[in-house]
């Protein structure tokens, strides 16, 4: 069986970033090239990104479009609720 032949990337990451992820991958006995290497691996195998992103508030971006939205809604409804039953029946209504 012939090697695979080999080639090199660069990466700019800033500091911070570049130790969190060491230590982490440290603790879990991996070097930062073979989690490079498992990662392009993952794309190449789905076609796709096999992060699962989130944002700062920990939602996915359909999530937080769809939390944005219903927002909107509530506000544009003016409709108000004066307690926990008040809300709950009005769920129930529906």
């Amino acid at each position: 069986m012939k090697a695979k032949e080999k080639t090199q990337i660069q990466v700019r990451i800033d500091l911070k970033t570049k130790r969190d992820a060491k230590k982490i991958l440290d603790e879990i006995g991996m070097d930062a090239s073979t989690a490079v290497n498992i990662l392009f691996k993952q794309i190449v195998r789905t076609g796709t990104l096999p992060i699962d992103l989130r944002d700062v508030n920990g939602f996915s971006p359909a999530k937080a479009k769809e939390l944005e939205e219903s927002i909107k809604s509530a506000e544009a409804s003016k409709k108000t609720l004066k307690n926990a039953k008040s809300l709950m029946d009005d769920i129930l209504v529906r």
